[in-house]
């Protein structure tokens, strides 16, 4: 039986460990509060990824180490580094291959659309580390590749769009969002995402290179449209958030603050080519619709 284990313990990781539990391989999830999926394959394991020792015992004998952490938004360029080091250090140590799950934002602001051929010239933060880690596994001798997804949605999805689109569409409420809702926005499944970290995880024709994981080039209003349909909810009210009041929200948590870095993807188009996984591996972007009636059968969440 194939063993794998996955660090972190949020939607994508929980998906991708359902999936790969599915399939009949054993599953070790590793996360500081031990959660996950209830299933007889998968073994929940509370540690600290950051000490790649008891890591790398956690991990040994596993065929893939999947990275699905996510620490706190704000703190990634203090966090990352080691957190991801650990990781690496732990895949080199028991032989397993290395499977990130990644982001767009190492890119920094595209003139068109997105092909993993861009390169990684971001300027801000939070992208400057993301490239940095991904240069830094890939000149590590691990075997390595990763799955770069756009903003998730879906249920579990810890995003703009799922935490303030969707409940204040639901309630016929007024949605404020950080973002202009009229132009084509890359928005990735859950499950797309999941399906694309198991199938890279298993040819080896991904090592040694980035994918963009299966991706939707939606404007936010006809996201919200759909869903109010599917609920049988009001036509969605939607209105673009002022500079001043995403200032006034960061007053009080900084996760907002942090948005301006990656204002090019959500105030003008930022659309993003995912035929690569597509024609390879057969993973293809669910339909909208299904995505959403799945978040309203989960509550909505």
């Amino acid at each position: 039986m194939t063993s794998h284990t996955i660090v972190g313990a949020g939607a994508t990781a929980r998906a991708t460990a359902l999936l790969l539990a599915g399939s009949g391989d054993r599953v070790r999830m590793v996360s500081r509060s031990g959660n996950g999926p209830d299933h007889p394959l998968v073994e929940r394991i509370a540690l600290d990824a950051n000490d790649a020792d008891r890591l790398t015992e956690a991990a040994e004998g596993s065929a893939t180490l999947f990275n699905a952490a996510m620490p706190p938004y704000h703190t990634w360029p203090e966090t990352i580094p080691p957190l991801f080091g650990a990781i690496l250090e732990a895949a080199r140590r028991t032989g397993a291959n290395y499977v990130m799950l990644g982001n767009l934002y190492g890119y920094g602001p595209p003139e068109g659309t997105l092909t993993e051929d861009h390169p990684l010239d971001a300027t801000g933060p939070k992208g400057r580390v993301r490239a940095r880690m991904w240069r830094e596994a890939l000149d590590s001798g691990v075997p390595v590749t990763e799955v770069r997804a756009g903003q998730f949605y879906g249920p579990g999805a810890y995003s703009i769009f799922n935490m303030m689109v969707v409940p204040k569409v639901l309630a016929g409420r007024l949605a404020l969002v950080p973002a202009e809702f009229d132009v084509p926005h890359a928005f990735t499944a859950i499950g797309d995402a999941a399906a694309a970290m198991a199938a890279v995880s298993r040819d080896e024709r991904a090592f040694g290179r980035a994918w963009h994981a299966p991706v939707g080039n939606v404007p936010v209003r006809e996201l919200a449209t759909t869903l109010a349909d599917l609920a049988g909810a009001p036509r969605p009210r939607l209105e673009t958030m002022s500079d001043r009041e995403l200032t006034l929200l960061a007053l009080s948590d900084p996760f907002w603050e942090e948005l301006w870095e990656t204002s090019y993807m959500s105030h003008r188009p930022f659309t993003v080519d995912s035929t690569r996984i597509e024609e390879t591996f057969g993973v293809k972007p669910t339909v909208p619709g299904q995505v959403l009636a799945e978040t309203l059968s989960d509550g909505g969440r």
